[in-house]
């Protein structure tokens, strides 16, 4: 056996030795990648989460969640997975919680005044004022997604692009409204947002993150609050879209639904009213109704190729699914023209089979 020989490794920048230097060091990074702000506003205080720091001549990414949840619950499985950190990496991050949402809030009192959606709506130039952020990419989830376009139809020259996930830009008609009061009198609150944030399918199956979500609310101490989100989300009205007209969202817009969401109907009438050469349309498969959530990577990558098509991050590397796909398409070419070869051999040409086709 041969002898094993030393060897030395020197680091450019050797760790520190002091134990209580290097937690202090920890702390002060960890502050630096997630900063909370409490931002008063005309329609109560609003807390944002900051992660990152602005990058120069870049707008900033911000979030608005849905309903029964806070942004963390809506937005941690995507803004955590692997191939986002790029992204990142690349644009500061803010995540607004509508009033009295965030964790740790306090529970409003009987009949407390909540702001409607086109009031949260006109909380988000405090937001961008406080923070010096002069343009933003948003992205938004059914109560959130509407309120970003609201902000955007009133503010379209800070808005360099939507991504709106589950938006029904549509007021409740009387039978809709009849119908949620009825079903507010046999269901539970609980139950009733389930059914606006998951697809039947999903609760009939009572998958993993339908019971984690379910526990989520019924435990959750803001359950008076996030009602009143809901009824401020049930109480908005139209947007009164139109093609062509003068009520649309002028800048780039990609529209997400997953397949079988319940509000597949709503994103695809919504389509229909924006602009075709500003709009992409992304129908997720077996992504039930938060496509965030249960789909994190195919919507990264979608992601990644919006700002991209915006002129931005165009050196950007391949997400993991991107690569596989790549390498799956090679091999299968590689298997065509080994095939072409022997068959060309054999009996003197022929076409080449063809390569499958990869879709989301």
């Amino acid at each position: 056996m041969s002898e094993l020989q030393e060897v030395q490794i020197t680091e450019d920048n050797p760790l520190l030795q002091d134990p209580l230097k290097a937690a202090e060091l920890a702390a002060k990074l960890l502050q630096v990648q997630e900063q909370k702000h409490s931002i008063e506003t005309p329609y109560g205080v609003v807390t944002v989460t900051i992660q990152g720091t602005p990058k120069p001549k870049r707008p900033a990414i911000v979030t608005f969640h849905d309903v029964g949840m806070d942004h963390k619950m809506c937005f941690d499985t995507l803004f955590k997975y692997e191939d986002m950190c790029e992204i990142v990496k690349n644009f500061v991050v803010c995540h607004i919680d509508a009033p009295g949402q965030e964790d740790g809030a306090a529970a409003y009192p009987p009949g407390y005044q909540y702001p409607s959606l086109d009031q949260m709506a006109e909380t988000i130039p405090c937001v961008l004022q406080y923070l010096n952020f002069p343009s933003i990419i948003g992205i938004g989830v059914g109560a959130g997604a509407y309120i970003l376009a609201k902000y955007t139809l009133a503010h379209a020259n800070t808005v360099e692009g939507l991504v709106l996930i589950n938006i029904d830009p549509n007021a409740k008609g009387w039978m809709d409204w009849a119908a949620q009061k009825l079903t507010g009198l046999t269901q539970s609150i609980s139950d009733v947002m389930l059914g606006h944030l998951f697809s039947a399918e999903e609760i009939s199956g009572n998958s993993d993150v339908v019971r984690q979500y379910k526990a989520s609310i019924l435990n959750s101490p803001l359950i008076s609050n996030y009602q009143l989100y809901w009824n401020s989300y049930n109480s908005r009205r139209d947007l009164n879209l139109e093609r062509g007209g003068g009520v649309t969202l002028k800048c780039p817009v990609m529209l997400v639904v997953g397949d079988q969401a319940p509000h597949e109907d709503a994103v695809v009438e919504c389509n229909s009213k924006l602009d075709p050469t500003q709009t992409s349309f992304l129908k997720m498969a077996d992504s039930g109704g938060q496509p965030q959530i249960t789909q994190p990577g195919k919507l990264t990558e979608a992601f990644k190729y919006f700002v991209q098509g915006m002129g931005y991050m165009a050196s950007s590397c391949m997400t993991r699914l991107s690569r596989s796909r790549t390498a799956s398409l090679s091999s299968e070419g590689n298997r065509s023209r080994s095939r072409t070869q022997s068959q060309s051999s054999e009996s003197g040409g022929g076409p080449p089979a063809p390569l499958a086709e990869v879709t989301c």
